[in-house]
């Protein structure tokens, strides 16, 4: 939906849409490196708290300088071979997946690095330096992304325990709602020195309130780490279930609200570009 608005030009004049899609990937990393940290004190593995916490800083910054020299590399490879937006695509996606497991790799040498962040930051090289190209590349990703998440949310739904969702219910509804309303008060907070008006604010807000995806993605890896390490597994069943609760309590609503709210708090630029130019 960031994307576009962004094609729209709405609210691009403060840069609001890359705002949220920065702001969002650091928040990922973020929770991410919580996360390890956690599943690793519970399932009896070796954590040192306080590299943990000073690898969120390490990798962010890391993540961000590969990313952009990629995106530098990448970019002039276009230009000097000028390859077709198909295979353009398929490059980037090929790299992509080169960085995520160069990432894997350095976490087993215990050296921060946000693989996700480096990604974004190929986009946001591309277009910087060469918008046509990413245009092109956001038009063939959207496409493939359609199957994907497809098939990301078909094998996170195969792995709920219907029972466990129904009997985590209300408490699991609870603990979603709350964790919502800190986090629409941690977002308001972020903003609140801006030079946003009150209405783009309360987009803020709002753009942050649909969960889906990396509920999708790291909801099921407590499960299986508990199930690797022959532990109980009904903690992590519960985990996934409400994994899934935030995805259907959220997304669907919050994508509504979304859409809604950038419509009417959103101003468009004077002179959109034109959708044939996109």
């Amino acid at each position: 939906m960031m994307v576009r608005f962004m094609h729209e030009k709405r609210g691009t004049n403060k840069g609001i849409p890359t705002l949220i899609l920065a702001a969002a990937s650091i928040d990922d990393v973020v929770v991410i490196v919580a996360y390890s940290a956690l599943i690793g004190i519970y399932t009896g593995n070796a954590i040192h708290l306080g590299w943990k916490v000073a690898s969120i800083p390490l990798a962010i910054v890391g993540g961000i300088v590969i990313g952009l020299i990629t995106g530098m590399i990448l970019y002039r490879v276009f230009d000097r071979f000028n390859p077709r937006a198909t295979k353009r695509a398929l490059t980037v996606i090929g790299v992509s997946i080169v960085l995520v497991h160069f990432g894997e790799w350095l976490e087993t040498l215990s050296i921060p690095f946000a693989a996700l962040l480096a990604v974004m930051a190929i986009g946001f090289v591309m277009l910087e330096r060469r918008e046509h190209i990413a245009h092109e590349l956001s038009s063939k990703l959207a496409k493939i992304w359609v199957f994907s998440e497809i098939i990301l949310f078909s094998m996170v739904g195969a792995e709920v325990n219907l029972q466990v969702a129904v009997e985590a219910g209300f408490r699991g509804a609870a603990l979603i709602l709350i964790g919502l309303l800190f986090r629409s008060i941690g977002s308001l907070l972020c903003v609140l020195g801006s030079n946003l008006n009150w209405k783009e604010r309360l987009f803020v807000v709002i753009a942050y309130l649909p969960k889906a995806t990396v509920q999708a993605a790291i909801g099921s890896a407590p499960l299986i780490a508990m199930q690797g390490r022959g532990m109980a597994t009904g903690p992590g069943e519960t985990i996934l279930a409400v994994a899934v609760m935030s995805i259907v309590l959220t997304a669907p609503t919050g994508s509504w609200a979304v859409a809604w709210a950038g419509n009417r708090f959103l101003t468009r630029e004077e002179h959109p570009q034109p959708e044939g130019e996109i």
